[in-house]
């Protein structure tokens, strides 16, 4: 197959749409549902994204992708208790397979942004894997392959019209890659950037230690941020993003975008939130939501009178701005990477208040001094890779 006709493009308006190589064959086998052309964006640098994280950690790996950007992204180590709860599969009678527990930290971390995500694994989807997704909002997902059950599972979501894609592993690109653009033509070589451990050789403060953990979780942010829409900056702790920003026009407001996700990971494992009374009628999307609101400024709107009653058994108490600070207090060994240079201190002030205590960034600002006394003044570990990742 050379190409693949589609619905239409970005919008119900642009048409025609389809899929198409100059050369060869597709890489690919629509196995179930009809996916557009953005679901083919998403699955495309998804897919890129997870193949590098399982090369680079030798573990199963999984990303969360809406509009073109990762929502979320992990490798495949197991569940504490806690994050079962927060992210709503301790009620399965599951052994879950490293792959699946990959899958269930990138969708969980964010789950409001993940709602309806577009899903990439790096392995081939088993059953286990399957009944996750079965039971999430999702447009589609992207794998090597299926085993005969898990393809059984997922052809029944979506009323028969889940999407589900199968890649070819070993599909290698042509290292020259085009788009257009008002009629004009780019091209530019494909960013063929190997990201490991070694990336993060340069430690330019004084606290020159790196642990393992650490480099593992730094190469997640970088590979995460190869293919997160820029400006980005990435949040990881235990081997999985749980804060990405991505497509801010300044890099502080990543930090503090992709830092209040990374807040709000760390806050529904407070005690405040896994005490929560949900009552039995409500879904896990709307428990997300009211978690959401419950540990933000608009706490009200589920805690006034004639709103908690639809929401809880027992009418919560306010978590109040210093428990909540009391809480984030306790998250530390936080690893941040940014796709480009900090250009002010301000950056790594705003990530050490959501426990960073790990930075890799390419360098090469003029107030490069400025920023590596700030980690200094925190105890920050700090890398400088000499790399730039935006993508475009």
């Amino acid at each position: 197959m050379k190409e693949l006709e589609l619905k239409y493009g970005c919008n119900p308006n642009q048409k025609p749409s389809r899929i198409y190589m100059e050369e060869g064959e597709l890489p690919i086998k629509v196995l179930n549902g009809k996916p557009g052309y953005i679901n083919f964006l998403d699955a495309f640098n998804g897919w890129q994204l997870v193949n590098e994280l399982k090369k680079a950690t030798g573990l199963p790996a999984a990303t969360s992708f809406k509009h073109v950007s990762p929502a979320g992204a992990a490798v495949g180590l197991p569940l504490t208790d806690v994050e079962r709860k927060i992210y709503w599969v301790d009620d399965m009678d599951v052994e879950f397979t490293p792959l699946a527990n990959a899958y269930i930290r990138a969708r969980g971390a964010d789950r409001m942004s993940s709602f309806g995500d577009f899903i990439s694994l790096s392995d081939v989807c088993d059953k286990e894997t399957a009944l996750v997704i079965k039971r999430e909002v999702s447009d589609g997902v992207i794998a090597p392959g299926y085993t005969d059950e898990a393809l059984e599972i997922l052809r029944e979501k979506k009323k028969g019209g889940y999407n589900v894609i199968e890649i070819d592993p070993n599909f290698v690109p042509n290292p020259i890659e085009r788009k257009e653009v008002f009629g004009i033509t780019f091209e530019q070589g494909r960013n063929e950037l190997v990201i490991d451990e070694n990336f993060f050789n340069n430690i330019v403060t004084e606290n020159k230690e790196l642990p393992e953990q650490a480099k593992i979780d730094l190469t997640i942010a970088m590979i995460t941020l190869k293919y997160t829409q820029s400006n980005s900056v990435c949040y990881v702790k235990g081997g999985q993003a749980i804060g990405i920003g991505a497509g801010q026009q300044s890099r502080i407001h990543c930090t503090r975008l992709a830092g209040s996700k990374a807040d709000n990971w760390w806050l529904r494992q407070s005690p405040q939130v896994l005490g929560l009374q949900f009552l039995d009628k409500i879904g896990r999307a709307d428990r997300d939501n009211a978690i959401d609101l419950y540990i933000g400024e608009d706490y009200m709107d589920v805690l006034a009178d004639g709103a908690w009653e639809n929401i809880f058994k027992v009418k919560p108490e306010v978590f109040t701005a210093e428990e909540k600070r009391a809480w984030l207090d306790k998250n530390t060994g936080v690893a941040l990477g940014s796709d480009a240079f900090f250009p002010f201190g301000d950056n790594v002030e705003r990530a050490h208040r959501s426990g960073v205590s790990y930075i890799a960034q390419p360098g090469g600002s003029i107030r490069d001094d400025h920023v590596i006394y700030t980690c200094n003044k925190y105890d920050i570990a700090m890398a400088f890779t000499g790399i730039r990742l935006f993508h475009h």
